[in-house]
């Protein structure tokens, strides 16, 4: 794991932890944070044509997974086994048969501004039933406070 650089907002040195979802610059503090998302202008995506109409094109054969993320992408990436749990959980197969779930689901994969809609939506006691679900089968709690047996 690669030791945090200087905070592009106010400078100081090996402190910046947080990486902006938009643009990619560290700072490391909420101030800093606030203070860059005020003046935060993307660089727009180099993407072809396809891809800007809302079609994604496939990676590359031969692609993996490891050279498409970064190394700070790295460290949150879920492994392909955890990944597996989804798709064999009854529990999230059922929400998913929920015909407005299913509705919320599409609009975020057609959406351009994914991260300020799936805040909105984490405000839907659904939605927020969905992420959890994910995340207790991926991230499973645990064990806290257990005596050996």
């Amino acid at each position: 794991m690669r030791a945090p650089g200087p905070c592009a907002e106010c400078g100081a040195g090996g402190a910046a932890r947080y990486r902006c979802p938009r643009c990619g610059s560290a700072y490391c503090s909420v101030p800093c944070c606030r203070t860059h998302r005020e003046r935060c202008a993307p660089e727009p995506p180099q993407q072809p044509q396809r891809e800007a109409a809302g079609q994604s094109s496939p990676p590359a054969p031969g692609t993996s997974l490891r050279d498409i993320l970064g190394e700070e992408d790295e460290q949150d990436r879920v492994p392909p086994e955890r990944l597996q749990l989804l798709g064999e959980s009854e529990e999230l197969r059922d929400l998913l048969l929920n015909p407005h779930l299913q509705q919320l689901l599409l609009t975020i994969d057609q959406a351009q501004d994914k991260s300020s809609l799936m805040r909105r939506f984490m405000q839907e006691p659904l939605f927020v039933e969905f992420a959890d679900c994910c995340l207790s089968i991926v991230e499973p709690p645990e064990k806290e406070n257990v005596l050996p047996e």
